[in-house]
């Protein structure tokens, strides 16, 4: 693994032209708004520096709000939510980059979505580097449709296939224990891919692979935006959708690792926070009516399934 040549620039390079690509096509979807950057330098320390880019669009025809963020932070310790399942790194500095989007559409029936790539490496005088890939993409559908959510697993299935049998079978059920939340005993949504720690195919298979999950996820999500976003809604739905938008902030807040590092890295707040919805309810002891619209979400499709 020591051997292999680790080419940090080139994974720099890929991120930012992946950053622009998605920009470009969720600002052409939307069709009202444009991506606005905030470019942001920490100042280095001899323990942190890097810095990255923010765009967000806000008050969209299509999205309420959508960020992409590219970052690329380093530091000279590890913080604490790296190092909890990964005790051997504590020690070492640290390089991290990667792509982070979430995606709060207007319309209920147009699911939100979110997709992550990244790359980290752990370094040591005199010892190997330590270094791995992780990111996939999530969908959290509100009103769903399963040939949504079969379009959704297929792009996820087909992109998978090329590096082994196995990997949808095992990064679908990453992605699904991953985004769960047990005080609620439901999933985030429908599911996708998640993957961490990815190193044991060797660098340039683990490159190529987030790569692919990147770019597959503007060919997963976009032919579901343009079949829902037109789709007439009252204030209903929009109640409901601001409700579950609640649970996409309780798992962001409490058990998303991303988030934590990011914190913990002394990373931009506002970039981190991003993800959050622009607007979110709760409601005390909320059941939905039986064989209602929103029962079927509960019902049906908040356990993972196989699509």
């Amino acid at each position: 693994m020591s051997e292999q040549k680790i080419d940090k620039q080139a994974v720099k390079t890929f991120l930012l032209a992946l950053q622009d690509q998605i920009c470009d096509a969720l600002a052409i979807e939307d069709g009202k708004q444009a991506f606005v950057e905030d470019a942001w330098q920490r100042e280095s320390t001899d323990a942190l520096g890097g810095g990255g880019r923010t765009r967000v669009l806000r008050h969209g025809e299509v999205f309420e709000q959508a960020g992409v963020n590219f970052s690329h932070v380093f530091g000279s310790k590890m913080p604490p939510s790296a190092t909890a399942h990964r005790p051997e790194l504590a020690g070492r500095s640290f390089e991290a980059m990667g792509v982070s989007l979430v995606v709060h559409p207007n319309n209920p029936y147009v699911p939100t979505s979110h997709a992550n790539v990244r790359f980290f490496i752990a370094e040591k005088e005199g010892e190997a580097p330590v270094w791995w890939f992780g990111g996939g993409f999530d969908l959290t559908p509100f009103y769903p449709f399963d040939e949504d959510c079969q379009h959704w697993h297929q792009v996820a299935k087909e992109l998978c296939t090329p590096f082994g049998e196995g990997v949808y079978a095992s990064h679908k059920k990453w992605c699904d224990e991953y985004f769960y939340l047990p005080h609620r005993d439901e999933t985030r949504g429908v599911g996708g891919l998640f993957f961490d720690d990815l190193n044991e195919w060797g660098f340039q298979p683990s490159f190529e692979y987030i790569q692919a999950v990147g770019e597959g996820y503007l060919d997963a999500y976009l032919p579901i935006v343009a079949a829902r976003k037109a789709m007439p809604y009252g204030e209903r739905e929009r109640e409901f959708q601001l409700y579950r938008r609640g649970r996409y902030v309780e798992f962001n807040l409490v058990y998303d690792r991303g988030t934590l590092f990011g914190l913990q890295s002394k990373g931009r707040t506002e970039s981190i926070l991003m993800s959050m919805p622009p607007l979110a309810r709760w409601e005390y002891s909320y059941t939905p009516e039986p064989g209602s619209p929103e029962a079927r979400l509960y019902d049906e499709y908040l356990q993972p399934r196989a699509w």
